[in-house]
């Protein structure tokens, strides 16, 4: 089963994405969805409006999520191009709900005076369907509503001025999230081919298998610290490929389509303005 959030004219609806149209679930978004008692067969059982699929304007996955945790460090071959020590831990850094985009919506790149050393980082991303706190591994793959696709887009220059991320991290309008949830049982293993290209070049080739810390790891350990609920986000970490560790450096431009891909779960199409 695949969810998701677009755009009406009366506002944003979560959908059932099924192979012949999407059917409203009666909910504002898939956040107020997951936070449904009993949401999956809720989801399943919805019968309201329907869309066609050519005509879906996707809204970010979910609007307001009470957190977005993303994961830094987190393939091997993205932890050698950084020349950084392998973490023990999952190093951590947080987005805000304004600076996620739909599948389709421009990636708004800051002023050439603030940056030009905008990145991208194909990502996994988890997304929550059940409050969840110290889990254990169980409680944590069943905490997992399924997977979506994120583009952790970072600006290099704010993001390198100390060794705290968030500014160049969190800024307004640049990461695509959707366009749809991937439903999963949550004790499947994540193993996805994931790619990004730029203008149609490939920049990223990799398989969420790669990962260093898994899904359920990743679940485990945020939820010993802080309480997991139903619409956060995690996106787990890009592999390596990433504009800012080749020579000659590469950034995104103005006018660039930026696809990110997950096969199974989705494609993100998103240009540069």
């Amino acid at each position: 089963m695949k969810l998701a959030t677009i755009r009406t004219n009366l506002g944003n609806r979560a959908v059932r994405v099924d192979d012949g149209a999407a059917v409203e679930t009666g909910h504002a978004d898939v956040g107020e969805l997951l936070r449904a008692p009993y949401w999956k067969d809720v989801a399943f059982a919805a019968d309201g409006a329907r869309h066609t699929l050519d005509a879906l304007d996707f809204a970010t996955l979910v609007p307001n999520p009470e957190k977005v945790i993303c994961v830094g460090l987190n393939y091997k071959d993205h932890i050698a191009e950084t020349g950084r020590d392998t973490p023990t831990a999952p190093t951590l850094f947080t987005k805000f709900a304004r600076t996620l985009i739909g599948a389709h919506d421009p990636i708004e790149l800051p002023r050439d005076d603030e940056s030009v050393s905008v990145d991208w980082e194909a990502e996994l991303g988890i997304v929550i369907g059940t409050e969840v706190r110290r889990a254990s591994s169980e409680q944590a793959a069943a905490a997992i509503a399924g997977y979506t696709v994120i583009n952790d887009v970072s600006v290099r220059d704010f993001q390198n001025r100390t060794t705290q991320f968030l500014p160049g991290k969190a800024w307004e309008n640049t990461s695509p999230v959707g366009p749809t949830l991937t439903v999963s049982d949550g004790g499947d293993p994540a193993h996805f081919p994931i790619s990004c290209t730029v203008d149609g070049v490939t920049m990223q080739s990799s398989n969420t298998s790669q990962l260093l810390f898994d899904p359920v790891t990743l679940v485990e350990f945020i939820s010993t610290f802080i309480t997991l609920a139903p619409g956060d986000l995690i996106a787990t970490g890009t592999p390596g490929g990433v504009g800012v560790a080749r020579s000659p450096q590469v950034f995104l431009r103005r006018g660039q389509m930026v696809v990110t891909r997950i096969d199974g779960i989705g494609e993100c199409r998103n240009t540069c303005a």
